[in-house]
């Protein structure tokens, strides 16, 4: 007997089975009702109601086994909006406005335009490192993998040659993903749950650029998270100080005792991305030049 015999299965494999099941010949009203399908290749009993945690896991295991199999160690991940114009575009969106209102905002996103050169330049920074550990990549580039700061993000890891991570969702208007993630790391989801928690399964750094109600879900989900001691702290950067003073008053929250001042210490405004490289390279005793 040889070691193959040993370690051969002996079943057949789900794949096998359902190459098996797609020869078949005979047709009948048994073989042809959709009750006859392999349950693992019926979509439509996999979409039931109570299949939903059958769902959870896939959406769960999908991502992370491939992600193990691109050798991905750890991620800089990056929060932000799908509004801000690149700066090339955001004239254009003066031009279209339509009303004083209209303008207004536009013009107030004409001014954000620069986070998007800084997203993609962080991004650069990062993926040109090349760092690597026990034979994985460290620091890859992960964002939602939609437009404007995330499409930012993934061009400025394509600008030197790089992978970068894009985790889509499905929203009833269109999002498809950016045209710089790396196909074979662009992932789809349905739950939000599952997605951020992909977004901070390998995260070692986050980068928060201004945005809106997604951006802060996405943003006081991770502060939660290392408040409470779930998570371990890391290097938080919030992009645009003048922006974030405006929208949320962070000392107040710490003055009404909702939370500590301790609290405030879990995060670091910065402007660059040089700023935010040199945090990330200090905090992990890093030299990349």
């Amino acid at each position: 007997m040889t070691n193959k015999d040993l370690h051969d299965p002996r079943f057949y494999r789900a794949k096998q089975e359902a190459d098996f099941a797609k020869q078949l010949e005979t047709s009948t009203p048994q073989t042809e009702d959709p009750a006859y399908t392999l349950a693992f290749q019926d979509t439509e009993f996999l979409l039931r109601e109570e299949l939903r945690p059958v769902r959870f896991q896939l959406e769960l295991l999908k991502t992370e086994m491939l992600m193990e199999e691109a050798n991905i160690g750890s991620t800089l991940v990056m929060y932000g909006s799908a509004r801000i114009p690149e700066p090339s575009k955001a004239d254009a969106l003066i031009e279209a406005a339509d009303g004083e209102k209209a303008l207004k905002t536009a013009q107030r996103l004409k001014e954000k335009a620069k986070y998007y050169d800084q997203a993609r330049e962080l991004a650069r920074l990062a993926s040109d490192c090349g760092l690597e550990s026990e034979g994985k990549r460290d620091f890859v580039v992960c964002s939602g993998g939609g437009p404007s700061i995330m499409e930012a993000a993934n061009r400025g890891a394509a600008d030197v040659g790089k992978e970068s991570i894009g985790l889509n969702i499905v929203l009833p208007h269109e999002q498809a993903p950016n045209e710089y993630v790396t196909p074979s790391l662009s992932f789809q989801f349905h739950y939000f749950a599952l997605r951020k928690m992909h977004f901070l399964l390998r995260a070692r750094a986050v980068a928060v650029f201004p945005g809106g109600f997604g951006t802060f879900d996405e943003f006081f989900e991770l502060l939660t998270l290392i408040q409470t001691g779930k998570m371990e702290p890391l290097p938080i950067l919030l992009f645009g100080t003048d922006f974030w003073n405006r929208v949320i008053d962070f000392e107040a929250l710490a003055e009404e005792g909702t939370i500590s001042h301790k609290d405030l210490d879990l995060f670091q405004f910065v402007e660059t991305a040089d700023q935010a490289w040199n945090i990330i390279q200090r905090f992990y005793d890093l030299d990349c030049g």
